[in-house]
């Protein structure tokens, strides 16, 4: 049964990778939830997308050259209404200690894509066994340099590999560098369905992102998506369900 995890939490309905929005997917029912990371200059791992604090909330400034102290003063409310309270860039930590008595899987994305944080794949690793979260994580980024570099650090880790193109043959290019996992937008499994096909007969799942419509729902869940990441679970879980009740 295709998974449907909560892109950057429910962000169709909360502040994007905000403690609320991790929290309500949860609440929702989603399966699991996709979240981005990046490391301060004083070590921490906070949960957010952009590489600059702009976008998402009230501040300026790259994330990189921000303290932990200084990121937390921000409102990561971003304009959403129907919210009385700030909200805050989490820490994974946070995040993790949230999450880790549902059920739920966690996509970490690795934004290695526009910066470099060196030993982030260790400091994910150690977090990871430090909280138990064995089992529960799969690692992604569009770097796969990093993804290569995380099998060496963490041989057990689950990895994906994110891409927008439509690339010939990627079950083969994940076999080819040890990951488990395609991460594709969704425009190349949407227009070559048959590799979600051969990609599973490898042993490879295809996790494909960001699905926000219901015929786009539909023809990936028909289609054997492994997992569909969207802004808006509860329309996807209803559209799973309703293919569901069709067998």
């Amino acid at each position: 049964m295709t998974k449907i995890l909560a892109h950057r939490g429910a962000s169709g309905y909360a502040p994007e990778n905000t403690l609320e929005a991790f929290a309500l997917a949860a609440e929702l029912g989603a399966d699991g939830v996709e979240l981005d990371v990046h490391l301060t200059p004083d070590g921490e791992m906070v949960v957010i997308h952009d590489e600059t604090v702009d976008r998402t909330t009230n501040g300026s400034g790259l994330v990189c050259q921000m303290t932990l102290a200084e990121l937390k003063k921000l409102n990561a409310r971003n304009g959403m209404g129907g919210l009385k309270h700030c909200c805050r860039i989490p820490t994974l930590r946070e995040v993790y200690e949230l999450l880790k008595p549902t059920p739920l899987m966690i996509n970490v994305e690795i934004k290695t894509d526009a910066m470099l944080y060196d030993g982030i794949c260790e400091k994910l690793t150690a977090l990871e066994h430090e909280m138990g979260m064995e089992g529960r994580l799969i690692y992604s980024s569009f770097n796969h340099n990093t993804i290569m570099e995380m099998k060496r650090v963490n041989s057990g880790a689950r990895t994906g590999l994110l891409y927008i193109e439509a690339l010939a043959n990627p079950w083969a290019y994940a076999e080819s560098i040890g990951a488990n996992a395609l991460h594709p937008d969704k425009f190349a499994p949407l227009t070559y369905p048959e590799h979600m096909r051969i990609a599973a007969e490898h042993g490879i799942e295809t996790n494909t992102w960001t699905v926000n419509t219901v015929q786009d729902m539909e023809s990936l869940i028909r289609n054997g998506a492994s997992a569909i990441i969207t802004n808006y679970p509860t329309l996807a879980l209803a559209v799973r369900a309703r293919i569901e009740n069709e067998k």
